[in-house]
């Protein structure tokens, strides 16, 4: 009987050495794994990292900067810095299959160089605002225009570099891999808490110094230090592009491919079946017709799973489109001073928590992972809700964190493994879709929210403005359970649904809906806000 066991399909042993686990190994291996990847992951990964510390730390002063050097209002400079955002994701559905067809290493040294000179534009134009005779509305335009080649640029920069992890690992490390490049991006957004305060304070005595000498006037309220953080991040997407030159070239990706072929091959694929694959992984050409048929939001499982986390990646917007002000405005002299630090804390966290959290739960469920994390990251939204506190402020930032940190490497993955040979950019920006239109939504009324909760001056009710932030992002976890059956059901019993038709009508109605909005903000940044100026 027990040698009948022994035959069984699928029987092991059990409580033996050889297969017994060992949860400490389980966790270290896929490190081990993934310490053994090419060099040109190796140049990726530090590219992202320098591109994560400039973006983020850019992104964090973005809408002071329109309020102190063009005085916009809340509103107005929380509209530019969401259709910059948004612009980026929006970017990404038409630019992400750029490195499918030219390349991975093309797509993200043009990136990088288009992402350079946007930046050196947008930090000089306050320069001949403040020194020169340039109109206004010149330098608006100007200003508007920098940011445009940051757009463009990181539209092909950010699906390049899932690409890059998606060729140049294998089975054992692909999922450290995605983990890991999370990680390093932000490693990057925790960076300028470190740099940004120091280089600030150093350049606004510099920078006063100098309009002193010109016989300019000294605005108080302005955040002159900024400038001098911009051109060192300007010098970083610069240094960025010497680690590309360096690191993923020509030599080191056919050695990459050489490394990733002679694996294939030793567990078990011929020569001729990997160069088959390969040759079926290039893009082909496909007709107007052939791209709406075969589009990823015509999977309705797809298209509502990556809508389902708009509700929670609200918080995301919220790291850059409220929490500096709010910490600028809501804390003592102290938390003040030190604003990029707890408004880029997050980052360091998840740089941490990512790669731990993807080892353990490697084997988890991805459903599951999703529905936990996105639970675990929108609750401690209600901590902001007692008032503000140093201790509520860090206990939301660490706990949103470790949420993130479980769902959010897993969706890139699951997105990034669904595309078809050759596709990967392509559906790596559409899987940005959803996050395109959060920015978007955000953007609409978290300037609004600063204005009538957290003023300038004034009296501030920031509880009630992230109670009401918690009962939006708390809808994502409750929305992917409800439907976690429905979504777990093969596609053939999807697509005829009344359910998949509902959802494809009401997802395809909201996407137009946003999008008219969409140009309606951008009549209103470039000609209404300039407009209100004459």
């Amino acid at each position: 009987m027990a040698e009948e066991k022994k035959n069984e399909p699928g029987y092991e042993p059990i409580g033996t050495e050889e297969n017994k686990p060992n949860p400490l190994k389980e966790i270290i291996q896929p490190f081990i794994d993934f310490a053994k990847v090419p060099k040109v992951l190796w140049g990726v990964n530090i590219s992202y990292l320098i591109e994560g510390m400039v973006y983020f730390g850019i992104l964090t002063f973005m809408a002071i900067y329109f309020n102190d050097f063009f005085g916009l209002n809340d509103h107005q400079a929380d509209l530019v810095v969401g259709f910059f955002t948004g612009g980026i994701t929006l970017a990404m559905l038409f630019l992400g299959g750029m490195s499918d067809k030219i390349g991975i290493r093309k797509a993200l040294l043009i990136s990088l160089i288009l992402m350079l000179v946007g930046r050196v534009i947008f930090t000089a134009v306050p320069y001949k605002m403040l020194f020169g005779q340039s109109s206004w509305t010149m330098l608006y335009y100007a200003a508007l225009l920098g940011l445009f080649f940051v757009i463009i640029g990181y539209g092909m920069y950010q699906p390049a570099a899932y690409s890059a992890v998606k060729d140049f690992t294998d089975e054992k490390t692909a999922t450290m891999g995605y983990a890991v490049l999370y990680a390093v991006m932000n490693l990057g957004g925790f960076l300028p808490g470190i740099f940004s305060p120091r280089i600030r304070a150093w350049y606004r005595d510099f920078f006063i110094t100098k309009l002193k000498a010109a016989g300019i006037q000294i605005n108080p309220d302005v955040h002159y230090g900024m400038l001098g953080v911009f051109w060192f991040y300007v010098i970083c997407t610069f240094l960025g592009i010497i680690v590309l030159l360096i690191f993923v070239n020509k030599k080191t990706i056919a050695a990459a491919l050489e490394e990733k072929k002679q694996k294939e091959m030793a567990a078990g694929k011929s020569e001729e079946q990997i160069e088959k694959e390969r040759e079926e992984s290039k893009p082909r050409k496909r007709t107007l017709k052939q791209y709406f048929i075969e589009h990823p939001l015509r999977d309705i499982k797809f298209a509502f799973f990556i809508f389902a986390l708009i509700p929670v990646q609200t918080l995301f917007a919220h790291n850059w489109l409220t929490l500096p002000q709010y910490v600028d405005r809501a804390f003592g002299p102290t938390v003040k001073a030190n604003m990029e630090f707890f408004v880029n804390f997050n980052p360091i966290l998840i740089f941490i928590l990512t790669p731990i959290v993807a080892a353990i739960t490697a084997k988890s469920d991805t459903m599951k992972m999703m529905i936990l994390g996105t639970f675990v990251m929108a609750l401690p939204t209600f901590f902001l809700a007692i008032g503000p506190n140093v201790y509520t402020l860090f206990a939301y930032i660490i706990v949103m964190s470790i949420g993130e940190a479980m769902w959010q490497p897993r969706f890139l993955q699951y997105a990034a493994e669904l595309a078809p040979p050759g596709r990967t950019g392509e559906y790596m920006g559409i899987a940005q879709f959803p996050w395109f239109l959060t920015k978007i939504i955000t953007s609409l009324y978290a300037g609004w929210f600063l204005m009538h909760y957290c003023p300038v001056e004034g009296p501030k009710h920031t509880e009630q403005m992230w109670f009401i932030y918690g009962l939006i992002a708390i809808t994502s976890p409750i929305l992917l359970f409800l439907t976690r059956n429905w979504l777990k059901k093969s596609k053939e019993e999807r697509d005829n649904s009344i359910l998949s038709i509902a959802l494809t009508v009401i997802i395809t109605l909201i996407v137009i809906v946003i999008l008219i909005y969409m140009i309606k903000m951008l009549i209103t940044i470039l000609f209404t806000i300039p407009m209100s100026r004459m």
